[in-house]
């Protein structure tokens, strides 16, 4: 297991919940190269992808509808990772707008997860 810098009262790790630990495994590994290292049946970990984490197998969902947190990726090329995203089975919730200082798009994981991609290209 590697991990980033701890730094003292900043940002440390974040925890998703997934309907499915394995899809949602495929899916980012296939989409942003992702790897994992699984804790169990029920837990799954990433490092080293900007901030570590885990998915937690779970029935919820996070959505910014329902008043979660958004986590966006940063992309250099926004329409190919779309492209990447909707080929490993993603769905596009809300397609590319530009907003001040780039443009991004929202889309949900095998689980129904909501994240963005932005790019500033």
């Amino acid at each position: 297991m590697t991990t980033t810098m701890n730094n003292h009262e900043k940002i440390n790790y974040v925890e998703f919940p997934t309907k499915d630990i394995e899809a949602t495994k495929t899916f980012f590994s296939t989409v942003f190269g992702w790897t994992f290292e699984d804790f169990g049946a029920e837990y799954t970990a990433f490092y080293n992808e900007g901030l570590d984490g885990g998915f937690f197998k779970s029935d919820l969902t996070v959505s910014t509808q329902t008043g979660s947190a958004l986590v966006v990726l940063y992309s250099q090329a926004l329409e190919a990772t779309q492209t990447k995203i909707e080929e490993a089975g993603g769905k596009i919730n809300q397609p590319i707008f530009d907003f001040p200082g780039g443009r991004r798009f929202h889309f949900t994981g095998p689980s129904g997860n909501e994240y963005a991609v932005w790019s500033d290209k």
